[in-house]
């Protein structure tokens, strides 16, 4: 189990799988990168090694954003919003976020 402020702990509001999805973003553009999912200990790791570190939720272990593909996530900072349901993760982004190596994930198929 990981060392979260008890606070933060508290406020997170989690899915019955204990996870909750993390928001990645551009720090000083605010693009929109990725979404992930973390759990108490992906959030701690992030924490402490300013390294993006998601749940993977197909493989059922923690992944380091970049680990092998070189697109590292350096963490500028995290913020639990309103609801304690969903973070948001301001990184600043070495190449491609999304898997398929483009910057993002979300410029794939434009819906409106």
């Amino acid at each position: 189990m990981s060392d979260l402020d008890p606070v933060i702990a508290e406020r997170l509001k989690r899915n019955a799988d204990g996870l909750f999805p993390a928001i990645v973003q551009q720090h000083d553009t605010g693009e929109v990168l990725m979404l992930a999912w973390m759990d108490d200990e992906a959030l701690h790791r992030t924490l402490s090694t300013g390294r993006g570190t998601y749940y993977s939720r197909s493989r059922g272990e923690y992944w380091v954003k970049g680990a092998t593909s070189g697109h590292v996530q350096h963490v500028r900072g995290v913020r639990l919003d309103c609801d304690g349901d969903t973070v948001l993760v301001l990184v600043e982004q070495q190449d491609g976020a999304c898997h398929t190596g483009d910057r993002t994930c979300f410029d794939a198929d434009v819906l409106m």
